[in-house]
């Protein structure tokens, strides 16, 4: 039994950046349940990552990457679920 992996995309709605990573990992080839995190007026979240939007985390908040999709670096944490 192959487990669907659980991603956090932490963003803002009006980052372009953020809505390029959305897309790229709706279109990724194995499947992912990604939730999608606003962080606008959430102080505690725009402190850990204001600057780095948008940061694709997995379990226990493991940053994978931030500002582009790292396709090498989002294998690399789902080799865990294979």
């Amino acid at each position: 039994m192959q487990v669907t992996p659980r991603l956090w995309l932490y963003g803002h709605e009006y980052c372009s950046l953020c809505h390029v990573m959305r897309e790229a990992l709706q279109a990724w080839s194995q499947p992912l349940m990604v939730e999608w995190v606003d962080i606008e007026g959430e102080a505690g979240l725009e402190e850990q990552f204001g600057e780095l939007v948008p940061v694709l985390c997995g379990e226990n908040g493991r940053q994978i990457c931030h500002y582009h999709l790292d396709t090498q670096a989002l294998d690399a944490y789902l080799a865990d679920f294979r």
